[in-house]
């Protein structure tokens, strides 16, 4: 999806309806997540203007904020059989407000017109209380649309007051909300394989089946295509977790999201060929966000008894993985792609630990990491 351009709202709400999994007829939910979304704008708000610079981070959660509350809005708009459009239209339509006119960048239409504040900018704090009261109004009952248009003209006026714009907004939730959401697509999968144009030297195996076996010594091995790879591992904690076979998270991430600077280094398959690849993708301070990030994910599983029976991986830890890898390829992925190699690489783990080894069992073309006993290894021929 373009970064640039104006973006349709009903676009926009037509894209983003097929996230909505709450009941269609219930409006207490989206009312309430409406409300507390608000609440976040103000808290990322606050923290602009008391850190100032020391807050560089405040566009991108600014940006993050505003557009989960639109999605919101959209699904309250939906419910009433309202088009969002039409609410924001009635929004602009006031005195605050001029249409200027604009060539358009959508080939069915040859002009388009924007609304530009005109009215003297007022304080970002002013405008906040306003966004909040017209918030508290829609609680209760079912709103009525002269309430949803007050919410949305202080909302354009919360986005102005901020200095944002409502096309990142709103592509940028569009973009989190059907990544976290919806299964890929292959047209979403295009450009995520991040080593194909390389040498096979260089590239991170396309099948791969590695050998884990933990030893008297309780130290788990790897061993790749029958050389051993890696160092032995323990737990390195006092309460036996099984973290000795975290590694299997590398092979995950590898499988299915074809990104693992872990991997590449430890196999040596990094992609020297291109300087800024191999310092910048390959090198050690993506190995230590890797790393980290693996080590993180498994605080959390641990009180998730390693995801264990459970189809999902909350929006918040895929949200803060995100944060995690801003700034590296593997940014790319959609979020659901990130929740499958989580769920797939603790279902191998949860196996691992239970057998004490195992072969782990690779994919890229599929995307899938699977478990495989070690009696079976004779019926097997490692795959390279």
């Amino acid at each position: 999806m373009q970064k640039e351009g104006s973006l349709l709202l009903s676009e926009y709400a037509a894209e983003v309806a097929a996230t909505d999994v709450l009941g269609s007829t219930d409006f207490n939910p989206v009312l309430q997540g409406l409300y507390g979304e608000v609440g976040g704008i103000m808290s990322t708000a606050k923290k602009h203007v008391r850190e100032k610079s020391a807050y560089p981070g405040f566009r991108l959660a600014a940006e993050e904020e505003f557009g989960d509350t639109l999605w919101y809005l959209a699904a309250i708009c939906r419910r009433m059989q309202v088009p969002l459009e039409e609410i924001f239209t009635e929004a602009a339509n006031h005195g605050n407000f001029k249409n200027v006119g604009a060539a358009s960048d959508i080939a069915t239409g040859v002009l388009a017109y924007i609304a530009i504040p005109v009215a003297p900018s007022i304080s970002l704090d002013a405008t906040l209380v306003r966004l909040g009261q017209a918030a508290a109004a829609l609680l209760g009952n079912k709103p009525e649309r002269a309430d949803l248009v007050a919410f949305a003209r202080a909302y354009l006026d919360a986005t102005h007051a901020a200095k944002l714009a409502f096309s990142d907004v709103a592509r940028g939730n569009l973009r989190k909300a059907r990544g976290a959401f919806l299964e890929p697509q292959a047209v979403d999968l295009v450009g995520l394989d991040f080593d194909n144009t390389f040498g096979i030297e260089e590239q991170l195996p396309r099948e791969f089946k590695i050998r884990v076996n933990q030893r008297g010594s309780g130290k788990s091995y790897l061993q790749w295509n029958g050389v051993f790879i890696g160092d032995p591992l323990t737990d390195n904690i006092a309460d036996r977790d099984g973290y000795r076979f975290h590694d299997v998270f590398h092979f995950s991430y590898m499988a299915v999201l074809h990104w693992s600077p872990v991997i590449r280094a430890l196999i040596k398959h990094k992609r020297k060929s291109n300087p800024s690849y191999d310092e910048e993708q390959d090198s050690g301070r993506a190995i230590v966000v890797e790393e980290g990030l693996a080590a993180w994910i498994f605080s959390k599983a641990k009180e998730l008894n390693f995801f264990e029976n459970q189809g999902k991986v909350s929006l918040g830890i895929l949200k803060t993985i995100s944060e995690f890898v801003s700034g590296y390829e593997v940014e790319k992925c959609p979020l659901k792609l990130w929740e499958k190699a989580i769920l797939e690489g603790y279902a191998v783990f949860r196996q691992l630990k239970a057998n004490q080894g195992g072969w782990i069992v690779g994919n890229r073309e599929l995307r899938t990491i699977t478990y495989m006993p070690l009696e079976s290894e004779n019926e097997y021929s490692p795959i390279r």
